[in-house]
């Protein structure tokens, strides 16, 4: 079978296709009720991040939820056993890669029953992991969660920073896709500082016209909704962001939209950091909280509040486990 299309570099751009690779289970635990009674807040939270963001590696889940790594492998290796969680560890050119996790059959019985639904409402299938792992979006989707993992970290160096919503592709779908479909929706926080944000996470796999064509409808959200997020645009390379700069500034311009790019070269393991431009001549690199400075007519997207409509899996996941969240300031 011939390798799968990924980024050129960059998360996920080493991986090749192959068959997943479930490790061993000693035993598995098919009574829900009894399983329920093992679980912790956090690993339910686990199971909601998975359903929502479809897979996570071990450090990103490290990083989210644990105080060390070793302390991730041992809980997450119990929660396989259980069948609670399913992995596989795609294969790489050198070395290995990290475990990739994504919802297992008990985790998905567990979340369907806490929903009241059955396994198949919630997309669920015993090929689930494997339609993840031939994934040709897999890096693509790993870039966008090891970005944003980075940035929902960061409240625990700097409690008063973080993202304190995060929406993935398809829960932004569900709210917008009749005008646009972003990789991402989140809230960036930093003391007084909010910054709404739609993300787009550029692999450079489409041609520059595409990705200016995605413009027009992030101008039609702001027309229609009288709400202003801002639009992130993160690429693999410094050449590509200074083509899509290039390409963009013009039609951002005319379209009043709030635009700044970054990417791979910079970002790194602190996307928060002095690493994104907006689109306008002369700008300089900068930080997500002065973003939000320079732009205070910034206002949240509309459509996040809860309906009648939403369920238990339609209502957005905390970034973070509940016992890790910050404390809502006075």
């Amino acid at each position: 079978m011939p390798a799968l299309p990924r980024p050129a570099s960059g998360p996920g751009s080493r991986y090749t296709a192959r068959a997943a690779t479930t490790r061993t289970r000693t035993h598995q635990h098919t009574d829900v009720a009894t399983l329920a009674h093992r679980l912790t807040t956090r690993d339910l939270w686990l199971t909601r991040m998975l359903h929502e963001h479809r897979v996570l590696t071990t450090p990103q889940i490290a990083r989210l939820a644990h105080t060390s790594p070793r302390s991730a492998q041992r809980r997450l290796r119990t929660l396989h056993q259980h069948a609670v969680l399913d992995s596989f560890r795609p294969l790489t050119a050198t070395g290995s890669a990290p475990e990739h996790y994504t919802l297992g059959p008990a985790g998905a019985a567990l979340l369907a029953a806490h929903a009241g639904l059955d396994t198949s409402a919630l997309g669920w299938r015993p090929t689930h992991t494997g339609r993840i792992a031939y994934s040709p979006s897999l890096g693509h989707d790993l870039g966008v969660n090891e970005l944003l993992t980075h940035l929902a970290a960061r409240t625990h160096t700097t409690p008063d920073a973080g993202l304190r919503l995060w929406l993935s592709e398809r829960s932004a779908a569900r709210r917008w896709s009749d005008i646009v479909r972003p990789d991402a929706y989140a809230h960036w926080h930093d003391g007084d500082h909010l910054l709404p944000f739609f993300l787009e996470y550029d692999t450079g796999s489409q041609p520059l016209a595409r990705v200016e064509a995605k413009l027009t409808g992030y101008a039609a959200f702001t027309t229609t909704t009288h709400t202003r997020p801002a639009l992130l645009i993160h690429t693999r390379t410094h050449s590509r962001d200074q083509s899509l700069r290039h390409r963009l500034a013009d039609t951002a311009r005319e379209l009043h939209l709030n635009v700044a790019t970054s990417s791979a070269d910079f970002t790194t393991t602190t996307p928060w950091g002095p690493w994104w431009t907006p689109l306008q001549p002369a700008a300089l690199r900068t930080t997500l909280t002065d973003l939000a400075a320079q732009w205070p007519q910034l206002s949240p997207a509309s459509g996040l509040d809860a309906t009648d409509a939403d369920t238990s899996l339609t209502l957005p996941v905390p970034p973070l486990p509940l016992a890790l969240q910050p404390k809502a300031r006075p």
